[in-house]
């Protein structure tokens, strides 16, 4: 209420501004009653001057006033009629109609852009209140009871499910069959029955044991997620970075890592994950048109002036690198990538290189939390690429992107 209040207040003194100026009229549009008051008041003038020279005398210069005088009340009174009507005619329509704009105007734009019943929050509430909902958001179970029964797709084959169903019969008779539990989970959720998939497929974990691979978790989190038609529940998190802490170049689950921000709060998180798969490529990977067809939306929720980059330009790590990394615990990973990103910056600082390398390092010292020497970089590469209008707009992306800008 009492940003409504606040709202009433303001516009009403906007409004009051317009109407004075409105109904006070412009210089310009002066009737022809005015230029009769400034020609006669001149007029009195002139006597007065002519009496202080002795051209008059002071009878003849009485008489001269009074008609003059006479005529100004003559030509004040026909100002102030003309005054009145227009007030009463053109000038307060126009008035009116201005007035129900602004309103009319400021309500729609509020409607559109604004969150009516929502208060002002600060980035660290808004961080807190995304991390609450991370953590009390509905389980698997719940978000798959929410969801209509599967149906075939209607392209499939009378005679594959019924070898699919001669399958089920076969896995229930040997349930610590790895290979029988793998073929149902990927027949499974090839008729569109992704719960029956994914209990399949986590019968196969558990059966692999610590020889179970990335691709595996990766797999399992995907077949939970559409399940739940789309929505990452914790349980599929909890795949997600199971999968990630093994590869974390693994590009379907960082796209589904991403879009569990999304889904809880943090649209700026979602964005910056997406943004680097766009950049990392190839253009023919499953997750690169999803990212595509969302990422907009969510640069918009994230508040972030956004333009998507071309697929595949930028500069990730190698494969020697991502091979080194599988074995690091988060904290020795964490100091492999400050050690990467240290080593940029010391080529960059030497022997220079393409404005994607500066705005990568830009990138990755902002999400390392680095903003002084993120800024710093971004100063340098600026007067590096200055009459290059191309790598100017990379450059403003980027500080976009991470917020420096």
């Amino acid at each position: 209420m009492l940003f409504w209040i606040i709202t009433a207040f303001l516009t009403l003194a906007v409004l009051a501004t317009l109407a004075r100026a409105m109904l006070r009229g412009s210089a310009g549009d002066r009737p022809p009653a005015a230029y009769d008051l400034d020609v006669y008041r001149d007029q009195l003038r002139e006597v007065d001057r002519d009496l202080a020279r002795g051209v008059v005398s002071e009878a003849d210069a009485e008489r001269a006033r009074t008609e003059v005088s006479r005529r100004i009340l003559t030509a004040d009174a026909a100002l102030q009629k003309h005054q009145q009507t227009a007030r009463a005619s053109g000038g307060m329509i126009t008035l009116g109609v201005t007035i129900g704009a602004v309103i009319a105007g400021s309500y729609y734009i509020y409607m559109q852009l604004g969150a009516p019943g929502y208060g002002d929050l600060a980035l660290a509430n808004r961080i807190e209140a995304a991390q609450i909902l991370r953590e009390e958001r509905p389980g698997q179970d719940s978000a798959e009871a929410s969801i209509d029964g599967q149906n075939l797709p209607p392209d499939v084959d009378p005679d594959y499910v019924v070898l699919v169903e001669r399958l089920r019969q076969t896995v229930i008779a040997r349930p610590d069959d790895l290979q029988g539990q793998e073929l149902l989970s990927r027949a499974e959720g090839r008729l569109g029955n992704y719960t029956a998939a994914h209990v399949a497929k986590a019968r196969a974990i558990a059966l692999k044991g610590d020889d179970a691979t990335a691709e595996d978790y990766s797999q399992y989190a995907d077949l939970l997620i559409l399940a739940a038609g789309g929505y990452v529940s914790p349980e599929a998190e909890n795949m997600l970075e199971r999968t990630l802490a093994i590869d974390p170049t693994d590009g379907p689950a960082r796209y589904y890592y991403g879009l569990m921000m999304s889904q809880t709060g943090r649209p700026d998180t979602a964005l910056r994950i997406w943004d680097q798969l766009l950049r990392e490529g190839p253009a023919d990977a499953p997750w690169i048109i999803p990212v595509q067809a969302q990422i907009e939306e969510m640069a918009v929720r994230a508040g972030v002036n956004y333009a998507i980059p071309a697929i595949g330009t930028g500069r990730g790590p190698s494969a020697d690198q991502i091979e080194a990394a599988q074995d690091l615990s988060p904290a020795e990973r964490m100091e492999m990538i400050q050690g990467m990103v240290t080593g940029l910056s010391d080529r960059l600082a030497t022997e220079g290189g393409p404005v994607e390398d500066w705005a990568q390092l830009i990138s990755a010292l902002g999400v390392l939390g680095q903003m002084d020497q993120a800024r710093a970089i971004l100063i340098n590469a600026r007067e590096v690429f200055g009459d290059d209008p191309g790598a100017a707009d990379i450059l403003s992306r980027t500080a976009d992107r991470v917020g420096l800008e």
